[in-house]
């Protein structure tokens, strides 16, 4: 047997034999590719896709910025997380790209958080 001939899923067939686990989604990198809230040490808090996580480092794609949020139910985060903003009264900036920041709290998002929060006005200057 040639290994350069191995197929994709023959390599995953051996794999499994001796026992390799596929880590990609598990432990601290199972949020990779979900949208969620961002804790920051000093730069608010934020929403988007999680790109990629190295120790408190993450890059956050189509991230906005969560100047003035306010739980449609609840007081904390973690309800903004499960339950989205009431957009009345949250302040919800436009979305960037891509963000490099220093995380405390990752909170993945609920469906219904995420439209709530995607289509929140972008906050103007007053």
């Amino acid at each position: 047997m040639n290994i350069d001939d191995l197929t994709l899923g023959q390599i995953k067939e051996i794999q499994n034999l001796v026992g390799v686990k596929n880590n990609e989604n598990q432990g601290l990198n199972r949020m990779i590719g979900s949208k969620v809230i961002i804790r920051t040490y000093s730069a608010g808090v934020w929403f988007g896709k999680l790109a990629e996580k190295s120790g408190n480092e993450v890059i956050l794609e189509d991230a906005r910025r969560m100047w003035i949020w306010w739980a449609k139910e609840g007081i904390s985060l973690s309800s903004v997380a499960v339950n989205g903003i009431n957009q009345e009264k949250s302040k919800i900036a436009e979305a960037v790209k891509s963000v490099w920041l220093e995380a405390i709290e990752i909170i993945p998002c609920t469906e219904n958080a995420i439209l709530l929060i995607e289509n929140a006005p972008n906050a103007k200057a007053e």
